[in-house]
């Protein structure tokens, strides 16, 4: 529904690696960019040239309030500011991407397991946990430093004490609004995570915790209910 709020997380097809190197992420993170508009774009590659002779960017599909690009799959947090904005979004996101990669790594088929998840967000503290749980996502999987390097997240826009355009990706407000400052929210975030990290082991001994859904399995359920509510 248009002003809602969703989780949006996919992954790679057979846990394959969707991002195999850092010019992979750039052009994830480009076609997020690019492809959140109303007026449909075409490819990319296309776009660059209309772009220069219109610069003007049409209305966008979706707000981002976090992410997080991980080797073998992404977590969006999404505000849905247009009629079907994020199923538009995302078709054009992964069919480009998928084009991409295919044409880049001489593949061809799906690169992604399926149409991708979305997650109704009805709570405040369900928000602001999820909120965290993207933004520190590369360390709830502890990923290793060589890991790390394809990995890119919204975490420094809400780190940075600075205000600079290249920081403003992400429409922070209905997040950071609701606490005194930056610090305050780090300070949640952090806790957040550590708690997140104590209750995987137990979500692990009740079923799987996949990477895909790490809130939307049966097992997070039940996380919800212990640790959300």
């Amino acid at each position: 529904m248009t002003g809602e709020l969703y989780h949006v997380y996919n992954r790679g097809v057979d846990k394959r690696l969707i991002f195999q190197g850092e010019k992979d992420i750039q052009r994830f993170f480009l076609s997020m960019l690019e492809f959140n508009t109303i007026k449909s774009i075409g490819s990319i590659y296309e776009h660059s040239f209309s772009k220069s002779t219109n610069p003007k960017r049409s209305k966008k599909l979706v707000n981002f309030i976090a992410y997080c690009l991980n080797p073998n799959h992404f977590h969006f947090l999404l505000e849905q500011v247009a009629e079907k904005g994020i199923e538009k979004f995302m078709q054009r996101l992964g069919t480009g991407y998928t084009n991409y990669f295919n044409n880049k790594y001489r593949r061809t088929g799906s690169l992604f397991q399926g149409t991708f998840k979305a997650v109704h967000i009805e709570k405040n503290e369900y928000l602001l946990h999820l909120s965290a749980y993207i933004n520190l996502n590369n360390h709830v999987h502890k990923l290793g430093s060589e890991a790390s390097k394809f990995v890119k997240t919204s975490w420094p826009e809400y780190e940075v004490s600075t205000e600079r355009k290249a920081n403003n990706f992400c429409s922070k407000k209905i997040i950071l609004g609701q606490f005194r400052s930056k610090g305050e929210y780090i300070k949640f975030a952090r806790s957040s995570l550590e708690s997140i990290l104590e209750r995987r082991t137990e979500l692990e001994n009740l079923g799987e915790i996949l990477l895909e859904e790490p809130l939307g399995s049966e097992a997070s359920k039940w996380y919800q209910i212990k640790f959300l509510k």
